[in-house]
């Protein structure tokens, strides 16, 4: 006898088709799994057999040979063992093997029978969508799939009520799709901040084009505040942006830290973080932080504290927007579409520049310290501002005198708008789209050579001023980048490498 049941495996985050066959012959009773299986698949062979006498099941005493296709495909974890448990009772003939044609299923089963909750589920989800089957699923599962599900998902806490399901005889309700709250997220609020008018004036650029952004200033003078800001005066998520979000955390086995699934992530990595931690990896390969923060905020503090090759390995995908892990048997890549926010202090003492603390560091010190930033990740970053310290009666104003998050929100929505009309945000412009949409009068070139040659700004480096000036003109709503816009857009580039060499460079 033959049975065929249809599951999905879990490779980044995508979910590629797998065929579970089970045939069973005559012979010595024996059971194998074939088809490139790991460690977790093959000791599914006990939970089966346990799962399936524990809930009043016959496991037949003939020879099973499990074929799990395609066989190039490795395969791991336990999501395997609900589908091979069924095929076993298809094809002993105790549920009808007619019913699996329209199925897929993933599930963990423990030694009782019951499910267990499983990671990558939701990917699952939206691939067998696409093959238009419905999907048996962990119950401890359901609030993920319910991000996704269009009453073609099924929750099951037990095996038995898996095959009830099956056999007709009690049929599973769907899982609801969940009704996602799209008011703005409860964040903190920029209304917080006192004084502070061009950092935030940085943040609030920052947000309506996606540039990158790095604040350096003495320490308490509000950078990690301004940073927590941010996603508060993002736009939210539209729903495919969501569901990418929700498939790396379903990946990771986590859930998003807010119950706004529309709201962007916010990851802040401790200093100490490695590389693999950031870029993601290990011997199942995980996404990292980097993944994490895909569609929101990668927040990094203290950036030079980090360790070197952490801070290189940020360099690629902040162009790509993706991350390849590769393995011996395998590569597998995450998206990692992110926006950096980085924070630093002026010198290793922090307070150089300081109007009433005196900074006992030498050049050579300041010069060390700043350098553990490279030249090439220095140019990824589209903004470069100085958060100063405020006086005390800046400080102790009224909250009332500060811009609120939602106002602020909505100029930054307005900004989005022209440039989603355009196709893309414009931290991610081309060489044909900068020509297009950030060309440059006469007085505009020879304002953008002249810097170029004092400051040795590289052409990354001139193509972030550029996507800057783009996004200030948007932010007014002017269809042409005019000269004020580049001089603002030049005033951000205050640690270029000229700058780590020497004094501050004014602009």
């Amino acid at each position: 006898m033959l049975a065929i049941v249809h599951t999905r495996a879990c490779v980044g985050v995508s979910a590629p088709s797998v065929t579970v066959e089970v045939h069973l012959s005559g012979g010595l009773p024996a059971l194998s799994i074939v088809g490139l299986p790991e460690t977790g698949v093959r000791e599914s062979r006990e939970r089966v057999r346990s799962a399936l006498l524990n809930s009043g099941f016959e496991f037949p005493a003939r020879r099973i040979t499990i074929n799990l296709a395609p066989a190039d495909l490795p395969k791991e974890g336990g999501r395997f063992d609900l589908p091979i448990a069924l095929g076993i009772l298809a094809a002993s003939g105790q549920i009808p093997a007619e019913s699996l044609e329209a199925v897929e299923c993933v599930g963990e089963l423990s030694l009782d029978g019951a499910l267990r909750p499983l990671k990558g589920v939701l990917p699952a989800v939206l691939a067998a969508r696409s093959e238009q089957r419905q999907l048996l699923i962990p119950l401890a599962n359901a609030d993920e799939a319910a991000l996704a599900s269009e009453q073609d998902v099924f929750a099951a806490n037990h095996l038995l009520a898996v095959c009830e399901h099956l056999s007709g005889r009690a049929r599973l309700s769907p899982v609801a799709p969940l009704d996602i709250d799209r008011a703005p997220a409860d964040a903190p609020d920029l209304e917080d901040v006192r004084g502070q008018k061009v950092p935030r004036r940085a943040l609030e650029v920052a947000a309506a084009g996606g540039h990158n952004l790095l604040m350096f200033g003495p320490p308490g003078t509000g950078k990690s505040m301004l940073a927590s800001r941010l996603p508060g005066i993002l736009p939210p998520l539209t729903n495919d942006a969501m569901l990418d979000v929700a498939s790396i955390y379903s990946v990771a086995g986590l859930t998003l830290p807010d119950s706004n699934w529309h709201c962007p992530p916010y990851r802040a990595p401790h200093h100490t973080a490695s590389s693999v931690a950031m870029v993601g990896g290990g011997g199942s390969p995980r996404p990292g932080e980097i993944s994490l923060a895909h569609r929101g905020v990668l927040f990094l503090d203290e950036l030079p504290e980090f360790g070197r090759r952490v801070l290189e390995v940020l360099r690629e995908p902040m162009e790509s927007g993706e991350i390849a892990i590769s393995r011996a048997a395998r590569q597998v890549t995450y998206p990692a579409q992110f926006q950096v926010v980085a924070a630093m202090n002026p010198c290793p003492c922090g307070y150089q520049g300081h109007p009433t603390i005196e900074c006992h560091c030498s050049p050579n010190q300041v010069l060390r310290y700043r350098s553990k930033v490279s030249g090439p990740l220095l140019d990824r970053f589209d903004l470069h501002v100085e958060v100063p310290v405020q006086s005390a009666k800046l400080l102790l104003a009224d909250v009332g005198e500060s811009e609120c998050s939602a106002t602020v929100r909505e100029r930054v929505n307005h900004a989005r708008a022209r440039q989603n009309s355009r196709g893309t945000i414009n931290a991610q412009l081309g060489g044909r789209e900068l020509d297009r949409y950030c060309r440059l009068d006469a007085k505009g070139e020879t304002l953008v050579t002249g810097a170029m040659e004092r400051l040795g700004l590289s052409a990354r480096a001139l193509h972030r001023i550029l996507r800057v000036a783009r996004t200030l003109a948007d932010l007014e709503g002017a269809d042409e980048v005019s000269q004020p816009h580049l001089v603002e857009a030049l005033g951000y580039r205050k640690l270029d490498r000229q700058q780590s060499r020497n004094a501050q460079v004014s602009v």
